[in-house]
């Protein structure tokens, strides 16, 4: 049993944040302009370096400069650096069929739905906790602020709500509600806090199902 994954969302439907452990297939990066800023750098849109104009520069290396009182080149002939390499894009498609943007829309979806036909078969309003497939478990908790924590595991592992309830409760209240440097409803940021991060880290990789 293990856990493959962690999204939430806030109660503007959008992904604010995400982490994941063991994933076989890693979900492409988003397009850019499909998901918030800082949600995940694994599934942030690739930024594309223009490295002609970079090396036509004259300031293209901190080596590469002119001495501020006298304009002389203080070193020259320095061998070009190597760009950083980008994954092949066929190495990106075989790692998942859909960019996050849509992953993340699909997981939403997923949840929005079965919901309303819970409610809808139901008659009353019974609270949606999770669902299993063959691949994998969904778990959830909602907050009463409109919070959705999301987690997908191992199909055979138990519930997990009770850790997503521990997630709310400890490193999203501590790291994310009571920090002022942390933007609330602002449709333009994620959850951009390394600590925040690192918790939740601890949390899931201490549980007894996450090998």
């Amino acid at each position: 049993m293990t856990i493959y994954s962690l999204y939430v969302y806030d109660r503007h439907c959008a992904c604010v944040y995400y982490q994941d452990w063991h994933r076989s297939k890693r979900p492409k990066p988003a397009v850019e302009g499909g998901i918030l800023n800082a949600v995940s750098s694994a599934v942030s849109p690739q930024i594309v370096v223009n490295t002609n104009a970079a090396n036509s520069s004259a300031f293209s290396s901190p080596r590469n400069t002119l001495m501020s009182s006298t304009g002389i080149v203080v070193a020259i002939g320095e061998e070009t650096a190597s760009p950083v390499l980008q994954p092949a894009s066929s190495e990106i498609s075989r790692s998942s069929t859909l960019p996050f943007d849509e992953e993340a829309k699909l997981v939403y979806g997923v949840i929005l739905s079965l919901r309303n036909m819970i409610k809808k078969i139901s008659g009353r309003d019974e609270q949606f906790v999770s669902y299993r497939t063959s691949a994998y478990k969904l778990h959830i908790y909602e907050t009463m602020s409109g919070y959705k924590f999301i987690m997908l595991s191992d199909p055979a592992t138990d519930g997990l709500r009770f850790v997503l309830r521990q997630i709310y409760n400890g490193p999203f209240l501590e790291y994310v509600v009571r920090n002022p440097l942390v933007p609330m409803d602002s449709h333009e940021q994620g959850i951009d806090n390394d600590y925040f991060r690192a918790s939740v880290d601890r949390v899931v990789r201490g549980l007894s199902v996450f090998t």
